[in-house]
């Protein structure tokens, strides 16, 4: 199976070298874009990378576009293909229509070839850049899938897709059901509950100081005027106070998986949410963005993977929390604000247990 190892990079004069192929690769994403929206406007079909990337190599040879070779065709070219993937996967019904990279929404990154990266102990070399200190050295004598070398805020960080085989680890033949929500994070069957990391004292404490920095630079703005040095300054400082409550919420949501995947059961059952939908309920969309319910599908899934952990999706339609786990009814009226599952057999029970012991259950049909 396929792991990815992070490191942080130890820049110190090639900072404007990354920031410089960061931007080429944001500005051939949505060169990309614009052409296929352009074609497509006109009637046309879809435009192949490699005729985009054709048509860029002959833009290289004027002089408008001569910056684009201060950095590597890798960069370019790999920023062609994601542009032109997205685009294939929206015509599928498979994500979004694919939007434009600005410089203040979307985080610097970019592509280095996988061919082209070397490993001397703690240092990398980076196309056109250079070597580069890391924190930690990279696996050697192994082959790395696509290289990033992203940008959060804070540090630069490379990140590089590595084979691993899955770890032997000795069963206790248990099924576990593992029911998600807001309230809580999740909830298992073995009674583990998993609280809500964004309602705790240290989360509110930086949501709140992330307002009044938001607050602070929105007075600061003026059309017309160039950005000051004080209010480049907030913003860095928002940009890092969003990378500390992204970093606390992902911390828990490993620390989370982690433990019901050492528990070490045979077979891990777990419901089907429709995130999509749920973000579009106005009043819910923040609070299931900020649980990072997906990540933790993910999470959970790689980490059976590699445990030999069989990890199994409920269906969608499956009533889970609906359903008594005693006598088997089922609870049509049951609304969202019933904390407590209340049966008629006289079965009462926390409504995410109730939910939990039910997936435990689950069999495939």
């Amino acid at each position: 199976m396929m792991l990815t190892k992070k490191v942080r990079l130890i820049v110190t004069d090639e900072t404007s070298k990354l920031y410089q192929a960061a931007g080429v690769a944001r500005w051939a994403y949505n060169y990309t874009i614009r052409m296929q929206e352009m074609n497509h406007r006109f009637g046309g079909t879809f435009i192949s990378d490699n005729d985009l990337r054709r048509h860029i190599t002959k833009m290289k040879k004027r002089k408008k576009y001569e910056w684009l070779n201060d950095v590597s065709n890798n960069v370019v070219k790999q920023a062609v293909k994601d542009a032109c993937r997205a685009y294939k996967a929206f015509f599928n019904g498979q994500a979004q229509h694919p939007r434009f990279k600005t410089r203040r929404r979307s985080k610097p990154s970019f592509y280095n070839d996988c061919v082209k990266l070397k490993v001397k102990g703690n240092h990398v070399l980076l196309e056109k850049i250079g070597w580069v200190k890391t924190n930690e050295p990279l696996p050697v004598d192994c082959k790395y899938y696509n290289p990033r070398i992203k940008f959060d805020g804070k540090y630069w960080y490379l990140t590089v897709g590595i084979e691993v085989n899955p770890v032997k680890v000795k069963l206790d033949g248990r099924n576990v059901g593992v029911d998600i929500g807001i309230k809580e994070l999740a909830v298992t069957s073995d009674g583990v509950f998993y609280n809500n990391i964004n309602k705790t004292a240290s989360v509110r404490k930086a949501e709140k100081r992330l307002k009044r920095l938001q607050r602070r630079a929105s007075k600061k703005y003026k059309k017309g005027t160039p950005k000051s040095k004080h209010l480049l300054k907030l913003e860095g400082e928002i940009r890092k106070q969003h990378r500390r409550l992204a970093n606390i919420r992902t911390n828990h949501v490993h620390q989370a998986t982690a433990e019901i995947v050492k528990s070490k059961p045979s077979r891990i059952v777990m419901e089907t949410l429709n995130i999509s939908s749920m973000m579009k309920d106005k009043h819910m969309a923040k609070a299931v963005a900020n649980q990072k319910l997906y990540f933790f599908k993910q999470c959970l899934q790689y980490k059976c993977e590699l445990n030999g952990i069989e990890f199994v999706e409920a269906d969608q339609w499956f009533p889970s929390s609906k359903l008594c786990n005693n006598c088997g009814t089922l609870k049509k009226d049951l609304k969202r604000s019933d904390r407590v599952y209340h049966c008629a057999c006289g079965h009462h029970c926390d409504r995410d247990l109730n939910a939990s012991y039910n997936l435990r259950d689950y069999q495939a049909v």
